[in-house]
């Protein structure tokens, strides 16, 4: 039996914060509470947070990694173990890589890397060199062309824990504004006019033929499996509508108020960005995670493309009015846990896997993980 205790800890549970000290066995919290302790070895953490390993659901920071330049594409096992790092110093201790699969660009980088990324992925799972717990969530991009074939090849993968359906034909959802469309894919290169008005159409074209038939195919095949699904950049009621009516349980990244309303009145879990909300609003011109917030339609942070937003947001998300720091630590932990259905990790609660962070607020007021603990194990 090894067994590790933690003292003088401030401890974040899903609804108290409390100064104590906290027992881990063989990977699992056995106890926990607020008094000290003078058992030789326990490891004093000085009144810093004692918080839950962080549950990322949806993040796109590995393909950073694969394509750190406009035309470069990176080794992915390089990428894997750069990004896997990055997680571990982020505080994630359980993360979902969000794998994109049908390329709207011909030829494009995420078409190059879906099954490379996914191949290094279950090839550092199973040598062991992740410091941090991987799955997998398939992006299904409706409107694209080739992405059933993919989806089914991976529609039966051992890791795959959470399926999201996102239609990026500009126009609509996130892309209403075809003027922050235009900026957005000109950033790795521009368009003359007749050029960007003749690439909208094919979008437009590609969405007539292919989008409703592959959705309705991905809700089948997900139902068959008890896979969880979300819908993605929600923004008009029908579109909570429909995704209800498919058993869709996650709203990802709602564009608007009404939609986020909607999703809360339909007992959907709502997801949003951490970048969004440390940044103050979203890149994109939709409605912002702080003012869902403030209406209490929030209910899972991702950190999108920035890891550490995941741990800054939760702590700027404590601040504000009507919530507190263990609600706000609810969002990135036990919230994301539930809906992706682990039951055994998210809370600091015996019984629970030690998944664990040793958490300070330096001199700016920026919370810094100094520990990461993965099943008990130091991870960072």
């Amino acid at each position: 039996m090894k067994q590790r205790i933690f003292r003088n800890a401030r401890i974040v549970t899903p609804d108290n914060e409390f100064t104590g000290c906290l027992v881990v066995e063989d990977g699992i919290i056995r106890s926990m509470d607020s008094g000290n302790t003078s058992v030789p070895g326990a490891q004093d953490w000085a009144g810093d947070w004692l918080l839950p390993g962080l549950v990322e659901v949806h993040t796109d920071n590995l393909e950073k990694h694969l394509s750190p330049r406009p035309g470069v594409l990176w080794n992915a096992h390089s990428a894997m173990t750069v990004h896997d790092a990055q997680c571990a110093a982020a505080g994630i201790t359980t993360v979902l890589d969000s794998v994109v699969i049908g390329d709207l660009d011909d030829d494009g980088t995420r078409s190059q890397t879906q099954h490379t990324s996914i191949a290094a992925l279950h090839q550092c799972h199973e040598e062991g060199l992740m410091r941090v717990e991987h799955l997998l969530h398939l992006r299904c991009e409706l409107s694209a062309p080739d992405m059933l074939e993919v989806f089914h090849e991976y529609a039966d993968d051992s890791l795959l824990a959470l399926v999201s359906m996102m239609d990026h034909t500009p126009g609509q959802r996130q892309w209403r504004d075809l003027k922050s469309y235009r900026r957005y894919t000109e950033r790795n290169g521009s368009y003359n006019d007749a050029e960007f008005a003749a690439m909208i159409a094919q979008r437009k074209a590609d969405q007539q033929a292919f989008s409703l038939p592959h959705r309705v195919e991905i809700v089948r095949e997900c139902q068959a499996r008890g896979l969880p699904l979300a819908s993605h950049d929600d923004t008009l009621l029908s579109d909570i509508a429909q995704a209800v009516a498919e058993g869709v349980a996650m709203s990802e990244f709602p564009t608007t108020v009404a939609a986020a309303q909607a999703a809360r009145a339909a007992g959907m879990a709502i997801i949003m960005g951490g970048p969004n909300m440390v940044k103050g609003g979203s890149h994109s011109g939709n409605v912002s995670a702080a003012e869902l917030a403030q209406l209490d339609l929030l209910d899972i942070f991702s950190s999108d493309y920035v890891p550490s937003s995941l741990l800054l947001g939760t702590f700027m998300l404590g601040q504000l009015e009507g919530w507190t720091l263990p609600k706000a630590v609810r969002t990135v932990t036990v919230n994301p846990a539930r809906a992706i259905r682990l039951q055994d990790r998210g809370d600091v609660a015996p019984g629970q896997r030690a998944d664990l962070l040793r958490v300070r607020m330096n001199r700016v007021g920026m919370p810094v993980v100094l520990e990461a603990w993965l099943a008990g194990k130091r991870a960072f």
